[in-house]
């Protein structure tokens, strides 16, 4: 029995020492990867994805979309009207030249101004990818290899290309930081994991991005045939919040076909009868009064924290600049979003506001001043029986300026009084 008992003892002793043995050698592990980790700089958090990279990827679509668009809206109506459209529309290089050679000496100029808007533009996915890579502190051949997933996420997500980018971007840069210097043919090893990890990511997380969207898209598309009353409110808050988000507002208008301008040849060839176009006009003017409460809204309330050069990134640049902001107080939101309800069914209702210029217009609000260009541009070719005069040019510059700054501020300053908007909440990095 005492035999048994010795036995039974030892035994218990060597699963004691067996269980004392795993739990270090799985504590030792974990000690391991956290410090594997830390080494790479791989830091799984909110605060570095959601407001770090997010921050950043803003900063890289100022410095290629939104400043291209804005280099293209001033050569497009600083030249001839029409003309740069028209020239960008011709496929045959031959042709191209013989009528570029052609233009006058400010013309040509305008020409080359815009080509330069549109490389800017070209380079969308890279240069928020690059920028989220900056902000990850991501080494150089893994910044380098981002640009290459960039283009290929932003081009397969479509309308949801930024969105897309984000994750994309972030997975495919933490992992290429893992691998980097990791092997003594690093020069191969980390450009290739990095493209191979991101662009593969992008096949399968772009085109759901992209769908989701595209929905968007369907419900906006939706919304344009509801009375005016109803369908200002919707559109205006709706386009003007995914302005803001890492979405491309542009690209769904676009893809939709919220503006006159779309159908307008259908108009003219009877194929669209002038309800649809009507509707269509409504709805991309309540687009554009949504997007520019946005930008313009984001712009003034956060005159306080951000100054003269917030003031101006936002207003004619981008209210994405705030995203981080907003992911970590939602209520920020309300001054611009309650500016948009308002303001979207007296654009509609009261002022009978309507965008004829090209969709993509109605997506942009005030950034480089081309949503209310594309109103303006669009009623020099308003189909017969409409007639522009004081009160549209007064409806427009009160629904798409006036009204957005002072409606936001005052509920902006509302919320400072109350608290709910404190110091530093709105405070943005403008690089």
């Amino acid at each position: 029995m005492k035999i048994k008992r010795n036995k039974k003892k030892e035994k218990e002793k060597r699963e004691r020492k067996k269980r004392k043995m795993k739990k270090q050698n799985n504590t030792e592990q974990s000690v391991g990867k956290q410090s594997f980790l830390k080494r790479k700089n791989v830091e799984i958090s909110f605060k570095r994805y959601a407001i770090d990279a997010m921050g950043a990827m803003a900063l890289g679509l100022f410095a290629s979309l939104l400043i291209g668009t804005i280099i293209k809206t001033l050569a497009e109506n600083v030249g001839t009207t029409g003309l740069m459209a028209a020239l960008a529309s011709v496929t045959d290089t031959g042709e191209l030249a013989a009528k570029v050679a052609g233009l006058s000496t400010w013309n040509h100029f305008c020409w080359i101004l815009w080509q330069i808007g549109n490389y800017a533009t070209m380079v969308t996915g890279v240069a928020m990818a690059a920028a989220i890579g900056y902000a990850l502190d991501a080494p150089p051949l893994v910044l380098f290899s981002l640009c290459a997933v960039g283009q290929a996420t932003n081009t397969l997500g479509g309308s949801g290309g930024p969105l897309a980018v984000l994750f994309v971007a972030i997975i495919a840069c933490e992992v290429g930081k893992l691998v980097s210097k990791e092997t003594k043919i690093d020069i191969l090893v980390t450009p290739a994991v990095t493209i191979i990890v991101g662009v593969g990511c992008a096949m399968v997380l772009a085109p759901i991005f992209k769908t989701i969207c595209d929905s968007l898209g369907t419900f906006i598309g939706w919304a344009t045939n509801l009375q005016p009353f109803f369908m200002g409110i919707i559109i205006s808050v709706v386009v003007g919040v995914v302005l803001t988000l890492p979405i491309s507002s542009a690209a769904i208008c676009a893809a939709v076909g919220i503006s006159g301008g779309a159908v307008l040849a259908g108009v003219l060839d009877g194929s669209i009868s002038m309800g649809v176009w009507n509707g269509l006009a409504l709805a991309g003017g309540a687009a554009t009064v949504g997007c520019c409460c946005n930008m313009l809204g984001f712009a003034v309330i956060s005159y306080p924290d951000n100054g003269v050069g917030g003031l101006v990134a936002q207003g004619l640049g981008t209210s994405m600049l705030q995203v981080p902001n907003l992911m970590r107080k939602p209520i920020l939101w309300i001054p611009p979003v309650l500016t948009s309800a308002i303001l979207g069914p007296v654009a509609t209702c009261i002022f009978q506001l309507r965008n004829n210029g090209a969709a993509i217009s109605s997506g942009m609000g005030t950034a480089g001043l081309v949503g209310p260009i594309g109103i303006i541009t669009g009623w020099s070719n308003m189909p017969e029986g409409y007639a522009v005069g004081a009160f549209d040019w007064l409806g427009m510059i009160l629904v798409c300026f006036v009204l957005p700054v002072l409606l936001s501020w005052a509920i902006g300053k509302f919320m400072r009084k109350k608290g709910w908007i404190k110091e530093g909440d709105l405070k943005v990095d403008l690089g």
